[in-house]
């Protein structure tokens, strides 16, 4: 149940991250914590395709947002 309940709320956050990320670069940093947390929820429930899915896009989004312009 607890690992169901940490799923719920890591997939909430990186939704919501991935819906905020033009309004900045630190969206774009929360969306790549959130799929780094959505990977380990795959990995915990023995999802491990979605596991290593999210991992690679908490990679992709790492990338976006050392790469993305520093807003003033």
């Amino acid at each position: 149940m607890a690992v169901t309940i940490y799923g719920v709320i890591a997939l909430s956050f990186m939704m919501t991250m991935y819906a905020l990320e033009r309004r900045g670069r630190r969206f774009v940093a929360g969306f790549a914590l959130g799929c780094a947390l959505s990977s380990s929820y795959g990995f915990l429930a023995g999802a491990w395709p979605f596991g290593v899915i999210e991992a690679i896009w908490a990679v992709i989004a790492f990338r976006r947002y050392r790469s993305a312009e520093v807003n003033p």
